[in-house]
């Protein structure tokens, strides 16, 4: 015991603000929980005795959740270790609300999807933790959502391309845009035939809310409305392309009563 209190403690002490995206079981009785810490970016941490019945991080450590993490922090090893948890917000609504609880996990799922490991980047986190708390207020939590992601496609340097087509460069689509998941934009009806993946029509409406939401600055997005055809061709062409860049599709909104399970 003496020798593994005193490896554990030549270990560094990290402290950092996080929002927990996902966590699942690990043995018999810890947690592997995936979190985005504000000063360390996308992180995996395990959490000793956390399913116990009396552990000391009870519900902490739940999908959604902003807290303040203790972590220690092995040399050439990507887990860390979390030793303490102190909650900030719990936003235990969103887990209680199936519509709620749907669009959240679209968010941090999202999140955790496309963000590189260890890359910290304070305004996606602030960006995440604002989106979560906007679903309290949201009459349509799937369309603050969908915003959401176009945010944060634009944050992680994956903004589709809407001015002109991204395989030809052409710039006058004639006939009608198509939208290709794979290629990040739009395309023109010839190149659209060669895309080994189904291209999306776009209609006028949905072509100019797009290019709108690109250029808008992320604060200013949420002021967009958007309803049938144009709502529904838009959530097709972000869902294929999210699908794209995360290279799968996003898991479904029951990661959650997995995760809470023991």
């Amino acid at each position: 015991m003496r020798a593994n209190a005193i490896g554990y403690c030549a270990m560094p002490l990290v402290k950092s603000t996080a929002i927990v995206l996902r966590s699942r079981k690990w043995g018999d009785a810890d947690r592997i929980v995936t979190c985005y810490a504000r000063s360390l970016g996308k992180i995996r941490g395990v959490a000793r005795g956390a399913r116990r019945q009396k552990s000391r991080f009870g519900a902490a450590l739940e999908p959604f959740t902003v807290c303040r993490l203790d972590l220690f922090e092995k040399p050439g090893d990507s887990l860390f270790r979390i030793s303490h948890v102190d909650v900030t917000t719990s936003f235990q609504s969103l887990r209680e609300d199936l519509g709620l609880m749907d669009s959240a996990a679209r968010m941090v799922n999202v999140v955790a999807a496309i963000t590189p490991d260890g890359d910290p980047d304070p305004l996606l986190f602030d960006t995440l933790e604002r989106g979560l708390s906007s679903l309290h207020q949201s009459k349509d939590p799937a369309y603050t959502a969908l915003l959401f992601q176009i945010r944060l496609l634009g944050l992680t340097g994956f903004r589709p391309q809407t001015d002109h087509c991204v395989a030809c460069g052409k710039v006058q689509l004639t006939g009608g845009p198509q939208f290709s998941p794979v290629a990040g934009g739009l395309v023109c009806l010839v190149c659209a035939a060669r895309q080994r993946v189904r291209c999306l029509p776009l209609s006028p409406g949905s072509l100019a809310f797009l290019q709108q939401a690109v250029r808008l600055a992320p604060e200013l997005v949420t002021r967009l409305r958007a309803s049938g055809q144009v709502r529904s061709e838009i959530e097709a062409a972000i869902e294929g392309y999210v699908t794209v860049v995360a290279g799968k599709r996003l898991p479904p909104v029951d990661f959650l009563s997995s995760a809470r399970s023991v």
